[in-house]
């Protein structure tokens, strides 16, 4: 038995020095609508295979429509994809296996294979949802997880134990630039439930009639260059999400110089503070700052040290250099440190041996 091990794990060393260690990534079936934590692991997935790994998407289903059609169709046939749903997936241990916070059930079933394995948590409010009543990750074998955000990162610190956290965060895609045309009467809003942005938009008409000249325009739906086009149009992004842990659209809004009226969510981003976007804590009081934005819009009294503030956000955020340059060393990391596990393994079992 122990010559049995000796084999398995040189061949596994090996594997790891060759770079055939396989990076598995489950993701969401968005059903082809457009989701900023998707496209983030498509980017991390894509950024392992541009720098030599060999990154492989897993869905759930064999009827995974993928992001071809919001997100670009590279990402599609560059990118190997495999289902989770009745096929024998080959995982070894010199393997590394990413798995959403939201997926507790799927961290409960691959519990005991041998690969490495890695939370990613973009949203907070998702990590205890589908993990048993004292349940950690460390007791499904997962020690070690990726997140978004500082603060994120102090929240899971506080709620789960025995296990090392890294911060990657997500780039904004160049797209996203300031029109050199002046902005139109339309206001982009962003709901996580389409029913908020519905109740926002209506509230808004029923208490200032006399501005249903001004168009909202719901976001969802868009592709990503949509997305970024209709972005530049506007004077005004409305944002409501109040359990979002990072805020990937009120910073694309900063990044084409467009002001926010958005709802403070539960755990603030490092990126917000009191003078870079208009923060509300009463969801229902955001039709009267969206009402007092527009009136300094047509006014042309925008406060100046607010887009002096947005320009300065916009400025500091994660470039998708630094986003490829953290990814890279965060699983270079996480290889080495198996490696040298693997390693360690096998000095004692020949030692045994002999």
């Amino acid at each position: 038995m122990t010559q049995e091990q000796i084999t398995k794990l040189e061949q596994s060393i090996q594997n790891m020095k060759d770079k055939k260690s396989r990076i598995y990534l489950l993701v969401q079936d968005t059903k082809g609508n457009a989701k900023a934590s998707v496209a983030y692991i498509y980017d991390l997935a894509m950024t392992l295979l541009n720098n030599g790994y060999n990154p492989i998407i897993l869905h759930e289903t064999p009827d995974y429509t993928g992001v071809g059609e919001w997100l670009g169709e590279e990402y599609m046939t560059s990118l190997p994809h495999k289902t989770i749903e009745g096929q024998n997936l080959e995982i070894a241990p010199e393997d590394l296996i990413v798995i959403p916070e939201l997926y507790g059930f799927v961290m409960s079933q691959i519990a005991k294979l041998p690969c490495g394995k890695i939370v990613l948590s973009q949203a907070h409010d998702h990590i205890l949802e589908t993990l048993q009543p004292g349940q950690t990750w460390s007791q499904l074998g997962f020690y070690k997880c990726i997140t978004t955000s500082e603060t994120q990162k102090e929240y899971i610190e506080n709620i789960m134990r025995g296990i090392s956290i890294d911060v990657l965060k997500p780039f904004i895609s160049d797209k996203f630039k300031p029109n050199t045309l002046p902005a139109k009467p339309i206001i982009a809003i962003h709901a996580r439930e389409q029913r908020e942005a519905v109740n926002m938009i209506k509230s808004f008409y029923i208490k200032f009639p006399q501005y249903r000249w001004i168009t909202f325009r719901d976001m969802r739906g868009l592709t990503m260059s949509e997305f970024a086009d209709t972005m530049k149009d506007c004077f005004l992004s409305v944002w409501i999400d109040e359990t979002s842990s990072y805020g990937t659209f009120p910073l694309e809004s900063m990044k084409c110089k467009i002001p926010v009226v958005g709802l403070a969510p539960n755990l603030l981003p490092e990126w917000m503070n009191e003078d870079n976007g208009i923060w509300v804590n009463n969801k229902i009081q955001m039709v009267d700052y969206v009402a007092d934005f527009l009136q300094n819009w047509l006014e042309d009294s925008i406060n100046e040290n607010l887009e002096q503030e947005i320009i300065k956000t916009a400025e500091n955020l994660s470039t998708k250099e630094d986003f490829e340059k953290i990814s890279v060393n965060l699983f270079e990391g996480y290889l080495t440190k198996r490696l040298e596990s693997f390693e360690e393994q096998l000095n004692k079992l020949q030692t045994i041996e002999e």
